[in-house]
């Protein structure tokens, strides 16, 4: 039995949001204090780390179920299914719907629910759940839609990454700037086709890691309000991430039984490019190589970090052609990896 990806959508957000619209910030420290450098330079160091230059925010009308629903639209048709075959479909995301302006998280009915009810599908068979697993919640999610047509309780899954990071970010932040919005959807499935899902690999590191990424409060000591917004330790993810990630790489590789020759790409989250390619670099040196030029595709430059939606619409983007000088070809072994809030680390090799 082969378990692969049939269909793949995205839904990319129109608004542009560029590292100029940043000047006008009032930045300010963890613990409320001036930071004393001009915003310009703030945000052109911001780039030379992360990379990015803009990232995408969804219109103040949408939810984070609008933008699931249309990735999954095109991922069905892109499948050619009958949408009421579907045995699961599961959303991982992070924060729920939250409208525009609002404090409130929105999380019941589910993220799933909701896109099931938007693609109006009538079987009650179909079952739809969200998962919470930080950034690596699409990858986590295409494992479990493994895990159920291995066991023989489905044959075919929709696994859609969704977020709306724009909406719980604090503007007295620096960190604000990494976020971005997105949707990436795909189809998992039983089929005869060669290729498929060969290995997987999962972790949670909490004993002193669960909180490197966390809610807090704003930076601005004068804003009584108690809303809360996605906040990180920086240096301690860049050095947890360092360590871990490659090493959780080399087994999810050791247990495909290829060799680190025969990967044609690696399709990793997109939180940090200067993070993400020392990662890759790191993995490269674990089996005595230079990591080789093109093996990671980027598009943070220009749609930040989405979260769980950054790996399936990178993927889509390829096999649709819009990444200039990449491409996916039938019978190539990629991996698909990912690091986040948990903090979890993940992995797939898969042969296309």
């Amino acid at each position: 039995m082969n378990i692969k990806i049939t269909g793949t959508g995205k839904y990319i957000p129109k608004g542009i949001e560029k590292n100029e619209d940043f000047y006008s910030h009032e930045f300010l420290n963890a613990d409320g204090s001036t930071i004393n450098q001009p915003n310009e330079v703030i945000v052109e160091k911001f780039k030379a780390i992360t990379g990015i230059e803009e990232r995408r925010y969804i219109k103040p009308d949408l939810l984070n179920s609008d933008i699931a629903f249309y990735a999954a639209e095109k991922a069905i048709a892109d499948a050619k299914i009958d949408k009421e075959t579907l045995d699961y479909i599961i959303v991982a995301h992070n924060y729920g719907d939250l409208k525009h302006n609002s404090e409130q998280s929105d999380t019941v009915p589910s993220i799933a629910s909701r896109v099931k009810h938007l693609l109006q599908i009538k079987n009650p068979k179909c079952v739809g759940y969200d998962l919470l697993f930080g950034c690596p919640g699409w990858i986590e999610g295409v494992i479990q839609a493994n895990a159920f047509i291995k066991s023989g309780i489905a044959k075919r899954c929709l696994v859609i990454g969704t977020e709306t990071l724009s909406r719980v970010i604090d503007k007295h932040d620096r960190d604000s700037m990494i976020y971005s919005d997105g949707s990436g959807a795909v189809i998992v499935e039983q089929t005869a086709d060669e290729g498929g899902i060969i290995s997987h690999y999962s972790a949670t590191f909490a004993l002193d890691e669960a909180h490197f990424i966390y809610f807090g409060e704003t930076n601005h000591p004068e804003i009584e309000n108690k809303r809360r917004y996605i906040k990180m330790y920086g240096r301690k993810i860049y050095e947890f991430a360092l360590t871990n990630v490659p090493l959780a790489l080399k087994e999810c590789l050791e247990k495909s039984g290829y060799s680190i020759t025969d990967v044609k790409k690696i399709l990793i989250h997109q939180a940090n490019e200067k993070m993400d390619e020392a990662i890759v670099k790191r993995f490269y040196k674990l089996h005595n190589m230079q990591m080789p030029e093109g093996i990671m595709p980027m598009t943070i430059n220009k749609l930040g970090n989405s979260s769980v939606a950054t790996v399936p619409t990178l993927y889509d983007m390829i096999l649709k052609g819009e990444l200039e000088n990449q491409e996916i070809n039938k019978g190539d072994v990629i991996m698909f990896a990912s690091v986040g809030a948990g903090m979890n680390i993940n992995a797939i090799i898969y042969k296309h």
